[in-house]
């Protein structure tokens, strides 16, 4: 279940980047969002709030867990068009080309549009969410994310009855990403989820973290974050959704899916064919602590597979 905040854990002003407690939202969305991705400042509607993440207000989606240090959480990265070591994604972020940024949705859907990413985003608030994201290598991070629900995207494309799935795909820049210069996957990076995962609450498309626009190697300038899944099915810089009928292709299940499976939830019962995946290692911890089923969520998503088999639809 979710860990709710208690007064024990309150997590410290002194173990927080500061950011200001809140700033002009007009001012933030402007002078940080338009410049970090080239946006036509008269082109924004969205609002962002900038919280002092020591005073957030008690929520069914954030985490009492002290937050993982924002240098941790901007420098150890998996991020494979940028470089395929932790470090790397840092390192290469310049690469990444984010100005005049369009998302395309399409599919089985009354309203397909390509929207700039302003237009994207507008009409939905965007949210301070403090997730827990766990990688499939045993490590997780605690992050205070900035988005907005991927459901307020699929109540706006209006999906037909026979859509199933969504299938998400990320930014093919071979030219300037150097990690699309090698075949280490079949590029783009695809992901998907099936439509109720996506519709959850729980779901974001994410555009900053600690109250700053995303980072280049963190998936700007638009990222899911699904937080009871592993972290490969948070895909980075997305470009294109669609809604589909039938179970979409993935990057990592296409790859090799005997290790990485479509729904890809965190479940300490099910080993990856190469380490357990019971226990997990938080950064900045030495030791480790035990793998929650469904990374903690369980009483907001455990619903959804209910008469599964988990180990077999891993």
């Amino acid at each position: 279940m979710l860990i709710k905040r208690t007064s024990a854990n309150d997590i410290k002003p002194s173990e927080i980047t500061p950011e200001g407690i809140y700033l002009n939202r007009r001012k933030f969305m402007l002078g940080g969002l338009g410049a970090a991705t080239g946006l036509a400042a008269n082109g924004l509607s969205a609002a962002v709030k900038v919280a002092d993440w020591s005073k957030l207000p008690d929520s069914e989606f954030n985490t009492s867990e002290d937050l993982t240090p924002y240098k941790s959480v901007t420098t150890y990265n998996n991020f494979y068009e940028l470089g395929y070591g932790k470090e790397d994604p840092h390192e290469n972020a310049d690469k990444l080309q984010t100005a005049n940024w369009k998302i395309k949705v399409d599919g089985l859907c009354e309203k397909p549009a390509t929207y700039q990413l302003e237009d994207f985003i507008s009409g939905s608030k965007l949210e301070d969410r403090i997730y827990r994201l766990r990688c499939v290598e045993a490590w997780s991070m605690v992050i205070p994310w900035v988005g907005i629900p991927v459901a307020d995207i699929i109540a706006k494309s209006k999906p037909l009855a026979k859509a199933k799935y969504v299938a998400f795909q990320t930014i093919h820049d071979p030219k300037n990403l150097p990690g699309q210069k090698r075949n280490v996957l079949d590029w783009p990076y695809r992901e998907g989820l099936r439509i109720d995962e996506a519709a959850n609450p729980l779901t974001i498309f994410a555009v900053g973290l600690y109250g700053k626009v995303m980072p280049n190697q963190n998936g700007a300038p638009i990222r899911l974050v699904v937080p009871w899944k592993y972290g490969f099915k948070s895909a980075k810089s997305i470009v294109a959704m669609s809604f589909v009928e039938k179970e979409p292709p993935t990057a990592w299940n296409t790859q090799t899916p005997h290790e990485y499976g479509f729904y890809s939830n965190v479940n300490p019962t099910v080993s990856h064919p190469r380490w357990s995946q019971a226990r997990e290692r938080r950064i900045g911890e030495f030791r480790k602590r035990k793998t929650l089923m469904f990374n903690g969520y369980s009483e907001q998503v455990a619903h959804m597979y209910e008469g599964m088999d988990l180990a077999k639809y891993f």
